[in-house]
């Protein structure tokens, strides 16, 4: 059965950092592009960052620069850490293979709130 679970998720102040952490269940993942999506109020669900199996890493225009996606070695967790955070990066933050049309379950994602 496939599960992810997000965390890491919270209140920080404009310029902060968070580390999001997502657990992914099933071998499935092992051998798959991962990718950090977030969904804004309002807005479709959109990618922000994706690592293929061998290590490439891409990242969408609002975030380059200032987040980072990584996997440990095993390869069943993958990491995103968020630096210079700003209002418009409040989101609810998930994460799951890329692209999101080959996704199939999601989890509950973790909230990000940015505000002073």
């Amino acid at each position: 059965q496939v599960q992810l679970v997000e965390s890491g998720g919270g209140l920080v102040q404009p310029g902060g950092s968070l580390r999001l952490s997502c657990e992914a269940s099933g071998s499935i993942f092992r051998r798959s592009t991962m990718a950090w999506y977030r969904q804004r109020a309002g807005n479709k669900r959109e990618w922000v960052a994706f690592q293929t199996e061998g290590g490439y890493t891409d990242y969408n225009e609002p975030v380059k620069g200032r987040f980072t996606i990584s996997r440990d070695s095993a390869k069943t967790k993958v990491y995103l850490q968020m630096t210079n955070l700003k209002s418009e990066d409040t989101a609810v933050y998930y994460c799951n293979v890329f692209p999101a049309r080959d996704a199939t379950d999601w989890g509950q994602g973790t909230q990000v709130t940015v505000a002073s």
